[in-house]
C-alpha cells in the first residue's frame, strides 16, 4: 500500500510504502527512551507514525521542498530541519536515531553515526545485505569489529524491494544498533583498537594464529595458539565474534605492559 510519493534521484531516494513495514519499524523505536531524530523524513511515511509515539521528535531531510510539505502535515511539536545528515550537528543530548538511509550513502552515514557520541539506540532501514553484515550474519565486517567493544548490531527483519518506490535492485534489512552500557574495551584506545583490528583484519597468513601473531608480534606464538585453538584455529577473522575481539585485544594491551 502506498504512503509515498516518488523519490528525486539526485538524492537516491527509495520511499518506506509498506504500512506492515512501517509499523514494524515504530515498534522498534518504541521500545527505547527518549527524544527521536529521523535521518531523511521525505514525505513523512515514517515521521508521521513516530508521532504517534508521543516523543520529542526532530526530523532532517536534505530536500527542501519535501521539508516545507512535511512541515504543514507534521504536527506543532515536531521539529523538520533542511539540512544534511551528513553535516548536521546531533543533539548532545541523550537520543536515538532512526530512519531510511539512502542505499548509496549508507557506509558514510553509519560512519558518521558510530562517531556521534550522545545518542543511545538506533533503528535504520538499509541495504539487506549490509544490516546482515553489521549484524554479524555469515561474517563481520572490519566496521562492525572496529565498533563492536561500543555497540550492540541486531537484524531485525528483510524488507522486500517491493516495499520501496522507486523500488531499488535490492532488499533492504532493518538493523538496530544499541550503545553499550559497559564497553568492552576502554575508550582511550578506541583508535589503538581499531587499528589493530584492522591489522587483523587485512593481515596474511594460513589461519588466525598466522595472522594475529604478524598484526602482534609482542604476543607469544604460544598463547595466540591457545587462544585461537578454543575455538578454532582455522577460523578467519570475519569469525570473531564481539566478546573474542576484545579478549584478543586485551590481551596485546597487556603482553605491551611486560
Amino acid at each position: 500500500m502506498r504512503t509515498q510519493t516518488h523519490g528525486r534521484h539526485e538524492f537516491g531516494q527509495n520511499f518506506l510504502t509498506d504500512r506492515s513495514i512501517v509499523s514494524t519499524f515504530v515498534d522498534l523505536v518504541g521500545r527505547t527512551d527518549g527524544p527521536i531524530v529521523e535521518i531523511g523524513t521525505g514525505d513523512g511515511a515514517l515521521t508521521l507514525p513516530l508521532e504517534k509515539l508521543g516523543r520529542p521528535l526532530t526530523g532532517i531531510e536534505i530536500d527542501h521542498r519535501r521539508a516545507e510539505r512535511l512541515r504543514r502535515r507534521a504536527s506543532p511539536s515536531t521539529t523538520i530541519v533542511t539540512a544534511d545528515f551528513l553535516r548536521f550537528r546531533a543533539p548532545a543530548a541523550p537520543h536515538v536515531l532512526v530512519g531510511n538511509l539512502p542505499f548509496h550513502e549508507t557506509t558514510p552515514m553509519l560512519r558518521r553515526i558510530l562517531r556521534s557520541p550522545a545518542w543511545t539506540d538506533a533503528v535504520l532501514l538499509v541495504q539487506w545485505e549490509v544490516a546482515r553484515r553489521r549484524a554479524g550474519v555469515g561474517g563481520a565486517t572490519l566496521m562492525t569489529a572496529q565498533w563492536w567493544p561500543w555497540y550492540e548490531f541486531g537484524l531485525e527483519g528483510r524488507v522486500p524491494a517491493a516495499a520501496f518506490r522507486p523500488r531499488p535492485n535490492v532488499d533492504g534489512g532493518l538493523l538496530t544498533i544499541t550503545r553499550r552500557e559497559r564497553p568492552l574495551a576502554a575508550g582511550a584506545r578506541r583508535e589503538e583498537y581499531q587499528e589493530f583490528v584492522r591489522r587483523v583484519f587485512t593481515g596474511r597468513g594460513r589461519g588466525l594464529p598466522q595472522i594475529v601473531a604478524a598484526a602482534a608480534p609482542d604476543l607469544p606464538r604460544r598463547r595466540i595458539q591457545e587462544w585461537a585453538r578454543r575455538g578454532g584455529a582455522q577460523r578467519l577473522p570475519k569469525d570473531l565474534g564481539a566478546g573474542e575481539w576484545a579478549e584478543l585485544f586485551g590481551m596485546r594491551v597487556e603482553g605491551g605492559r611486560r
